[in-house]
């Protein structure tokens, strides 16, 4: 069953209301990542994913402020999301699409597994051709 308009409503707040406040704490260790960068510490590679990752999401952010701050702009917001997919900071990402992305990734992963193998079977091929 679909739920009643008014739940939505209010699952659609929460939804903003958690991306915002998991962004904000983002913000907050990017900040503390870029302030340890200046005093000559060295990130790994996860921090400096995650520094990456913050600094995107805070560039996403300026447009998607943009649909909230303009009287009844959100209404278009689907049809923007439609269009740039990539244009809500990844806090705003609802589980099905982490998980349509990492399928996604996942299929490009294996057919580019499958070429590979099928490309060094025929190299192989080639090679006893050649030396048989």
């Amino acid at each position: 069953g679909k739920k009643p308009l008014r739940q939505r409503i209010v699952d659609e707040l929460k939804h903003y209301y958690n991306g915002f406040h998991l962004l904000w704490i983002d913000t907050k260790v990017a900040a503390r990542m870029v302030w340890r960068l200046l005093h000559g510490q060295v990130l790994t590679r996860r921090e400096r994913r995650r520094l990456l990752r913050t600094c995107a999401d805070l560039f996403r952010l300026v447009p998607f402020l943009v649909f909230i701050i303009v009287p009844f702009m959100e209404f278009l917001l689907p049809v923007f999301l439609k269009l740039f997919p990539e244009m809500l900071p990844s806090t705003f990402e609802t589980e099905s699409k982490k998980e349509e992305k990492q399928k996604k990734k996942l299929n490009a992963k294996l057919e580019l597994a499958k070429f590979l193998r099928e490309t060094i079977a025929e190299m192989a091929k080639r090679n006893k051709a050649d030396t048989g």
